[in-house]
Formats: structure tokens, sequence, C-alpha cells
């Protein structure tokens, strides 16, 4: 894979680092059930400066649009399709230079109230698919708002209280399945959210464990350096990525054996690099949402696969077999 190399030449010495320039797409923080999108995507891509300049170059040339900052938006729009299929095509620009970790913040949700509560996040699956069909669609939202709101940060009145008033009236209502079944196990954990939300009387957390943006961006390292090559990423500032969380996802990612070498925040529209990794989250967001309600393109579903993570966090088996393929590259 060529790519943009630290402390070497492309292609070069052993030991060298590959650089990896990130954005994401869709966050709104650690309210995940009635925010504004239902996936984040975090992209990271390995063009070198100058061929990313020379991608962004050619996208401006093509669109011709009068805006400083080009966003995902404008290569979304209908009428500059064309540009879109360009960028994501097989002998595009970005083609075997380009990767992005999809989260489907419903599902991510549930895998960690149950990866809390229970200890046990392989049940989240099987909770996450048979909960809508068990529960129907209004007591399903209610389990998902209820869960958002035990484990975020900031909420409004008693979350413990509210989560297990739900969980008590869906259980009763729908015994013997094998939603039901989980959802007793969940009944006898509220020592575990009672002490959870206690270690917020001291202040917030360092690591919102609602937050997508930190684990994705250990994933991405992980992805990256799957090869035994390091990596270093240049990601795009913004107000969660202090020092200190920044010191998390290296030590995350050193405990976890992944080759991450250090990451540095860069300004977006100083680096051309981040900036199409700014096209890529927004444009896969986009594609995943329309695929996870049932309105997919499937030219751009198609497009869209060889870039996507298979080890995203995602739910829906219907959109996810159509999303997930093995990464090029």
């Amino acid at each position: 894979m060529s790519g943009n190399l630290v402390d070497g030449e492309q292609g070069g010495a052993a030991g060298s680092s590959l650089e990896i320039a990130c954005d994401e797409s869709g966050s709104d923080g650690e309210n995940l059930t009635g925010g504004n999108t239902d996936v984040f995507a975090h992209a990271g891509v390995s063009l070198s400066p100058a061929s990313a300049e020379a991608t962004v170059r050619e996208i401006r040339d093509r669109i011709r649009s009068p805006a400083e900052e080009y966003k995902a938006n404008h290569l979304l729009r209908e009428k500059h399709r064309a540009v879109l299929e360009w960028l994501l095509a097989p002998r595009g620009p970005i083609h075997g230079q380009a990767r992005v970790h999809l989260m489907e913040k419903t599902f991510f949700v549930v895998d960690r109230t149950l990866g809390l509560l229970l200890d046990d996040a392989a049940e989240a699956a099987v909770l996450f698919s048979a909960g809508p069909r068990t529960f129907g669609a209004d007591g399903w939202r209610a389990f998902l708002e209820a869960a958002n709101q035990l484990l975020r940060v900031r909420h409004d009145g008693d979350p413990v209280e509210a989560f297990y008033d739900t969980v008590d009236a869906l259980r009763r209502t729908h015994p013997r399945t094998d939603a039901a079944r989980i959802l007793e196990r969940l009944a006898g954990t509220r020592p575990r959210a009672v002490s959870y939300r206690d270690g917020f009387l001291a202040g917030p957390p360092l690591i919102p464990l609602l937050n997508p943006l930190l684990p994705a961006i250990v994933r991405t390292a992980a992805l990256w350096s799957r090869d035994g090559r390091p990596v270093h990423l240049v990601h795009d500032r913004q107000n969660m990525l202090t020092p200190d969380r920044i010191a998390w996802i290296e030590g995350m990612a050193r405990r976890a054996g992944i080759g991450l070498t250090g990451m540095r925040l860069v300004v977006a529209r100083d680096d051309a690099r981040v900036q199409v990794a700014d096209f890529l989250a927004g444009i896969a967001r986009k594609i995943a949402s329309d695929e996870l309600n049932g309105r997919g393109d499937p030219a751009l579903t198609a497009l869209l696969r060889p870039y996507v993570d298979p080890g995203s966090v995602w739910g829906d088996a219907r959109s996810g077999a159509l999303l997930a393929a093995p990464v090029a590259g």
C-alpha cells in the first residue's frame, strides 16, 4: 500500500510509521438515541499531502461551488453524483488508501449497557435482534432511551430508577422470551448501576462510556497497523481530544499491542488529508444511515463496501451484510 511515511521515504525503511489522517462525522456526544444522526463514522486515509491536495483540487474543479470550505454534503448532492462515484470508485484517488469505521448508535448503547451491567457484551446482539419484535417499536424505544440516560454523564431526573422501571415493565409484559431472559438478568444489576452513577459525584469521567469517538480512534489505529507497521495519527482538532484523552488513547493502544506511535491535532482546513477523511466520514455516514433505514442506494453502498471496517460496531443484520466487506489494501 502506498501512503505517507513518517521518518522515512515513501515505501522506505523498516521502522518508519505510516501517517494516517482522520476525521469523524455524526458526533452527538453521548446523546445516541435522540440526536441528529443514527450512525457515527470515523475515517482514516493514508494519502500523501500532495495526493490529498490533488484530490481536493480535483473535487473543487469538478463541483465549482463558491464555498470556501467543502464538506461531504457537496458531494452528496444529486447534481454531483458523478463526482461522488469518481471519488469512491476502484480506480479513484482514495481506493486502497482509505478506511472507515462505522457505529450504529443504538447498538452501541445496548453493547455498552450489557457490557457494564452484565460483563456480557455478547448478549447485546441477541437483545438488539429480539428487542424490537418482542417489545414493539414503542417499548424498544423506551428501553433504548432509558439505557442511554443511565449511561450518559448528563441526565434528567433519576436515571437508575427510570431504567429499572422500564426493565421491570418490559420483562413482566413479555415473559418467557429471549429478550425477557436478558432483562431478567439486568433486573438484578441495580447495585452496579448505582455504583456507576456514584462515580460521577466527584466530577465527570475522563472517558465517557457512551462517547464513540475515543474507541473509534483506537480501532482506526488497530486497523491500519494490523500488518505490523506502526502508525501515527493526524486528527482534526476538537474539544473532546484533550491531552489527557490523547494519553488514554495511546495507553489503550499500547496495552492492546496496537502499533500507535503518537497522535497530533491539526485544523482540518490546513491539511488536505484531513479534509479527504472528512469527506469519506460524512459520505459513509449518510450511505450507511440510508441503508440502515431501508432507503439505501445499491450503487453507492457497493462503492462504499471496500472501505468499511469489518469490525464496525453494527447490530442490524440486513444493512450490515450489505455494508460490510473485507477491507481492501
